[in-house]
């Protein structure tokens, strides 16, 4: 499937929503939801569905007009990369919402969890059947993880976080298991919260992701980052992001097949990479905190030749984090100049 001759590309995830379908600036304007925000939907029932399809076929098309090598359905349907999931499993109060301390360190309404999780029915799977009907390419879908989803949520019911984390990987793991079945060629977890919560993460988190993947067939990748350009200045951070992750090594010791750094914006020094020598390596070389459009000559030697010489068995290239809040009319253009620079490196 990464049949490109230097560097399959691919989108982390989220693909900018055309603005006629979302409400950009009440997007930006609060913290990244975790509960459902149906206010930020511009098209009203009954034809938001039938919008959230036409924006996924554009989103699809760019990313093959652009050569993107591995498309993604750029998460159209959802008001961010999580609340979509997380929001839809049993054991979640319906009647109520719990707290929870973002990463910014602001509080930021959450699930809140008054029973036993379970996934009762498929979510996702109607979402993999159509963008792997409507693309030739290989497909990538992506699910919340069970740590990110746990430290996302009240927890109202279990024990401890772990027992709640574990009951995710279970509900996480029959959704997994039904995107393949689907058709996709990738299923990628999003585990922001592993550098967030780093000590937590070391109690229980590889436990849980493996827990998620057992007896999957198929290609697995987990992307990890630093969050959203956008949130971390808006929550008052002066300085850059940093360089370096808190917890990446231990990755070393999952089932995952493919993990997704963000690398371009916090300038990663790839030689930690070499931690993880049996992993392929999808590596982020679009910086979106910076309005510009960036030349293949400004990505090229920083960025994918680093990223390209670490001695994993691969390596792939993708923007440095989801672009659900970046500009619509500037994605194509910083597409297209990263798949330039791709072809690039290999000359």
């Amino acid at each position: 499937m990464f049949d490109h001759p230097i560097l399959p590309t691919t989108i982390v995830g989220s693909y900018p929503q055309p603005d006629w379908l979302i409400d950009r600036e009440r997007l930006k304007a609060s913290l990244p939801p975790r509960v459902r925000a149906e206010t930020l939907w511009r098209v009203p029932e009954p034809w938001l569905a039938d919008a959230q399809e036409a924006a996924t076929l554009m989103a699809i098309r760019d990313q093959e007009e652009l050569g993107i090598d591995i498309v993604g359905d750029g998460e159209m349907r959802r008001e961010s990369y999580s609340n979509r999931l997380a929001t839809a499993l049993s054991g979640i109060d319906t009647e109520k919402h719990g707290t929870a301390i973002d990463r910014t360190g602001n509080a930021n309404p959450v699930p809140l969890v008054s029973g036993p999780i379970r996934r009762v029915a498929p979510i996702e799977a109607q979402d993999a059947a159509f963008l792997r009907r409507h693309s030739t390419k290989p497909v990538k879908l992506t699910l919340p993880g069970p740590f990110t989803m746990t430290q996302q949520a009240e927890n109202g019911y279990y024990p401890d976080l772990r027992s709640l984390a574990m009951d995710y990987a279970d509900a996480v793991n029959a959704e997994v298991k039904d995107l393949f079945a689907a058709g996709v060629d990738v299923v990628q977890l999003d585990e922001p919260y592993l550098q967030a919560r780093a000590a937590e993460a070391n109690a229980y988190a590889i436990e849980a992701i493996n827990r998620a993947l057992d007896g999957v067939g198929g290609t697995t990748a987990l992307h990890i980052c630093f969050g959203y350009a956008m949130v971390h200045h808006s929550a008052g951070a002066t300085g850059p992001k940093p360089k370096a992750y808190d917890f990446l090594a231990e990755l070393e010791a999952s089932a995952i097949d493919v993990i997704s750094i963000e690398a371009a914006q916090p300038g990663l020094d790839p030689a930690i990479l070499a931690e993880l020598p049996t992993k392929t390596i999808m590596y982020g070389v679009l910086d979106l905190s910076i309005p510009e459009v960036e030349t293949p000559v400004a990505i090229l030697p920083s960025r994918l030749r680093e990223g390209s010489g670490v001695g994993s068995d691969a390596a792939l290239a993708h923007p440095a984090a989801s672009s659900e809040q970046a500009h619509n009319s500037r994605c194509p253009s910083r597409l297209r100049e990263g798949r330039s620079a791709v072809d690039k490196c290999g000359q």
